[in-house]
């Protein structure tokens, strides 16, 4: 446990939350730390591998009622889950009440063509009023205290509603994932957004440590299912972990590290089952010393539009007319490597399907060739892109030397480099089945 003298924010995710047992592991993570007041948790997870969320019930539910169908069966499947939950726990909470007004309510939006916000956010509220009732704490409603502004953003009365209305001494539990909008109407954020309402909750309480409680001991070097040997992460900068998790090492919902980072609240990635492991530690800086890199990550699907054109350099627009057929498109680029008479434009295939399932490729190509007129235009697919991240790659000498020179030993071809402007990352493309050799041959650098 690191030092600390503030109130710690405690969220649990889903698995942490699935069962009385583990909620009886979150009592006694809690009761073990006085520090630990407020509580942030998830719906139930999988109570088992072939078990259901409970917020994908929801969500079912909703579609349900939305078809004119009964959803007594799905209901009934969500109900139980909570009653049984509450009577292996002990508890005198009465949660019939309230089940009973959620469904109805449920059946009345969706029938009337709402959003399924309403019904996919009650598997984190219901289960608050368990976690409050266990634990004697106050329960605050999500909806009373984190508000959407018009554009879908959260707005900044939330962090006001939070210090006035968890300002006593006692324990308080706020369930995570939604809050509403200006008109009262409940909004959820994206799936996994429990993350983002712990690290909201954090910086509305001013508190000293955001505790985000999962089924791993924090962060891995790498994914374990290509290096099974991945050593563990003890602390990683906000800006390493957001390289990462671009790459697609996924532990923490990405956006959950930009209300704590703005006020430089850490965060620490904890295991429920072990709770006397430390995690990672995830902070605003941190001294390199001789951990040069922290993390390996890659992940397949993308294409590589090549455009070559003599004297490209000294065509003043060139550029700009290049990212101008991708806006018309309404397709985002991932990377932009340049050379004096050539650039490349790095696109991830999902980009490339339009939102009624048609390609946007030819398109693309066609518009480029019109606008552009190059000498060359090609398209390559198939690119996989592995990002070595850290924080003193920047003052470490030789670091890409000895990255290229570990993928030439493996006989990794590199088909694309770049390196981002914070020089604490350096990119390459490869060949999609090229991508595990190149990640095990990095860590095995650096690690």
């Amino acid at each position: 446990m690191p030092a600390t003298l503030g109130p710690i924010v405690a969220k649990f995710g889903g698995t942490s939350v699935a069962t009385a047992a583990q909620l009886r592991k979150v009592q006694a993570i809690i009761d073990a730390d006085p520090r630990r007041r407020f509580i942030v948790p998830s719906a139930p997870g999988k109570a088992h591998a072939k078990d259901t969320k409970v917020t994908d019930l929801l969500y079912l539910a909703h579609q349900t009622a939305a078809s004119g169908q009964s959803i007594d069966a799905v209901w009934g499947t969500v109900a139980a889950r909570f009653l049984g939950i509450v009577a292996e726990l002990g508890l005198s909470l009465d949660l019939a009440p309230e089940l009973d007004a959620t469904k109805a309510k449920i059946i009345t939006i969706a029938q009337a063509g709402g959003t399924a916000d309403y019904a996919a956010s009650r598997g984190e509220a219901i289960n608050g009023r368990i976690v409050a009732a266990l634990l004697k704490a106050e329960y605050i409603d999500a909806a009373d205290v984190v508000v959407f502004d018009r554009s879908g953003r959260l707005d900044a009365q939330t962090y006001v509603l939070m210090a006035k209305l968890m300002a006593g001494p006692g324990r308080y539990v706020v369930p995570g994932f939604y809050g509403r909008t200006q008109t009262g109407e409940v909004k959820t954020f994206s799936r996994g957004g429990s993350d983002v309402s712990g690290s909201v909750v954090a910086r509305g309480v001013n508190a000293a440590l955001y505790e985000n409680w999962t089924d791993v001991s924090g962060f891995l070097m790498t994914d374990p299912r290509i290096v099974t040997e991945a050593k563990p992460i003890a602390e990683v900068t906000y800006g390493e972990l957001r390289e990462l998790s671009y790459m697609g090492a996924s532990v923490l919902h990405e956006e959950a590290v930009f209300p704590v980072r703005e006020a430089g609240i850490p965060i620490n990635i904890r295991n429920t089952n072990r709770p006397d492991d430390a995690g990672t530690m995830i902070v605003k800086s941190r001294d390199p010393g001789h951990q040069v890199v922290v993390g390996i990550a890659g992940t397949k699907g993308f294409t590589v539009i090549h455009i070559e054109k003599a004297l490209m350099n000294s065509e003043v627009g060139f550029g700009r007319r290049v990212l101008d057929a991708f806006e018309r498109l309404g397709i985002s680029f991932e990377h932009t490597p340049t050379g004096i008479d050539t650039m490349s434009v790095v696109v991830s295939d999902k980009q490339l399907t339009a939102p009624d399932g048609s390609a946007r490729l030819e398109q693309l190509l066609e518009d480029l060739q019109a606008t552009l007129r190059p000498d060359s235009l090609k398209a390559s697919p198939g690119m996989a892109l592995v990002a070595t991240v850290g924080q003193g790659m920047n003052h470490a000498i030789g670091t890409a030397a000895r990255l290229f020179s570990a993928l030439a030993k493996a006989r990794v071809n590199v088909r694309m480099i770049d390196q981002g402007s914070s020089e604490q990352n350096i990119i390459v493309g490869v060949e999609e089945s090229d991508l595990p050799a190149a990640i095990k041959a990095i860590y095995a650098e650096f690690a």
